[in-house]
């Protein structure tokens, strides 16, 4: 089984540690900008190693594969740092801040031959990973539009006091609703979006991507207000509404088949998550590294690219309106 390294020490970090423990997984360091605080994360998860020294600890030869959970404008620099260094890397959503970047850090994987993926959880979920099959094979139909948002407001925390400090909230939040668009409409043809701009930040934002055959994903996301977490998939012959926190949940609704099913008493499906909801992920991460690849097929390098896409054109829209 690969052995891990953690560089980051924040909440995230604590809760995909938690499950890849829970999973099995072995850790042997962790970095951190505070030396203090790496230390401290190493002795509640009981992890052998810990340093502030980020590049020594990437020299390590009992380290097979990082998880990266740092700042989103560190990723590309410490992605490359740990794919030169010979390490796989798993690195928190969104992997970069333009699809250049993430093209880049793919190209750099396949040339030292190292797994790269973005850790997109919400891909891995068994409800997810349920409602993708079944949308597949036909069961609502072909997909004509797809009604998502997520919409929490900012908690002011040490650092990072105003909504504006907490970096662009479509890359943070906005993009589960996008991932979800693509999944099953793909990319779009014409994207329009506005939203709210602080301080050259996004911090609010709605979109409509639109798509050359008529279907079309309306998609919402804030850090300054409570929006509807629920989201909807539908199809010419029903539709399925997931349940709040749609990209973390384990409930969903089919509204398909007979009349009774479609108006009256919808199929429930029910997945109850299991610890903090990352072990699926990070399983098939091991699997994968055990099995040699260097991506994954159900959030490859063309499927994070992609989105990153949209998220630029997103932001590009917004940005232009001001």
């Amino acid at each position: 089984m690969p052995r891990w390294g953690i560089i980051g020490t924040g909440d995230i970090s604590d809760r995909v540690v938690a499950d890849l423990l829970g999973v099995g997984g072995e850790v042997t360091a962790v970095w951190g900008r505070s030396p203090a605080r790496a230390a401290d994360f190493a002795s509640r998860h009981g992890i052998p190693y810990s340093s502030a020294g980020r590049a020594e600890m990437l020299t390590r030869t009992d380290i097979d594969i990082v998880y990266i959970a740092t700042p989103v404008d560190t990723h590309t620099a410490i992605t490359l740092e740990a794919l030169d260094a010979g390490k796989h890397v798993l690195v928190e959503k969104p992997i970069a801040t333009s699809a250049a970047e993430a093209e880049l850090l793919f190209a750099k994987a396949r040339d030292v031959d190292r797994f790269l993926m973005e850790a997109m959880w919400m891909r891995f979920n068994p409800l997810h990973v349920e409602l993708i099959d079944r949308i597949a094979r036909g069961e609502i139909g072909a997909v004509r539009s797809v009604r998502a948002s997520f919409g929490t407001p900012f908690h002011p925390r040490p650092g990072k006091e105003r909504p504006e400090d907490g970096g662009s909230i479509v890359r943070d939040r906005g993009i589960y609703p996008v991932t979800l668009a693509h999944w099953f409409l793909g990319e779009p043809a014409h994207v329009s979006a506005d939203g709210v701009v602080s301080d050259g930040v996004d911090l609010s934002g709605h979109a409509t991507l639109e798509h050359a055959d008529g279907g079309f994903a309306q998609l919402a996301w804030s850090g300054v207000e409570f929006l509807d977490l629920s989201a909807a998939v539908s199809g010419e012959r029903g539709w399925i509404t997931i349940d709040p926190m749609f990209w973390a949940g384990g409930n969903a609704r089919i509204h398909a088949g007979s009349a009774e099913r479609i108006f009256r008493d919808p199929e429930r499906v029910m997945h109850p998550r299991v610890g903090n909801g990352y072990g699926p992920m990070l399983l098939a991460v091991i699997e994968a590294v055990e099995a040699g690849e260097r991506e994954h097929p159900w959030h490859d390098a063309a499927t994070t690219i992609a989105v990153t896409a949209t998220l630029d054109r997103i932001l590009a829209d917004i940005s232009s309106a001001r």
